[in-house]
């Protein structure tokens, strides 16, 4: 790499989410590489080691494949109630029993992220977060339960809500991170990449 250059950032998901979250910190990844692997949890894997080890599993995966000094970023949001890991709703019953069992409660939801060099780039830092936050729903009627599904913002959604939705408008109250949420938390991420060991003159975020 010459010493001018800066390596690649590489987000490890395609969500489009993710995406409109980095670009709303003035920050846009050289390359976006989906990860498709199995995310069925492990039998008693709890929320945060679940959200972790898919974060770094991504990552990895694209670190080994890149084949260029790259910075590639993993993350996994997991909504939570209790022990419990909620799916990612890609039906509407799916959508329909989370959205039943969210009604009226706090649920917690972990977001990891992980940075990790691709052996290109020697000098980077490996590192990851989890942020925790929470959300409390207000008591959902089965009418307001069927607008949601016929919405649609629960598609693909863990938990078979969105933040940034319709759901919004029963969200009782959300502690810790917004953005961690929705799919990334900005704060932690920035701080992530502002520790990296760039050239001189070169930077990913302000």
């Amino acid at each position: 790499m010459a010493a001018s250059s800066r390596p690649a950032l590489v987000l490890a998901s395609a969500s489009p989410r993710r995406i409109a979250l980095l670009r709303q910190i003035g920050v846009e990844p050289d390359a976006i590489c989906p990860a498709n692997l199995d995310e069925t949890p492990h039998k008693g894997e709890l929320p945060r080691p679940y959200a972790l080890r898919l974060a770094r599993t991504k990552a990895t995966h694209h670190a080994h494949q890149y084949g260029k000094p790259a910075l590639i970023i993993g993350a996994d949001t997991v909504v939570a109630a209790g022990r419990r890991i909620l799916p990612k709703a890609e039906d509407e019953e799916t959508a329909r029993r989370c959205l039943t069992l969210l009604s009226g409660r706090r649920h917690k939801v972990f977001t990891a992220i992980v940075c990790q060099p691709t052996p290109e780039w020697p000098e980077g830092h490996y590192c990851e977060r989890v942020v925790e936050s929470s959300v409390t729903f207000n008591r959902l009627t089965p009418q307001q339960i069927e607008a949601l599904i016929h919405r649609g913002d629960w598609q693909g959604k863990a938990g078979g809500y969105a933040l940034q939705g319709q759901a919004a408008a029963f969200i009782r109250q959300v502690g810790g991170s917004p953005s961690g949420v929705i799919g990334l938390p900005l704060f932690e991420m920035v701080q992530l990449l502002r520790g990296q060991p760039l050239p001189a003159g070169q930077k990913w975020v302000d």
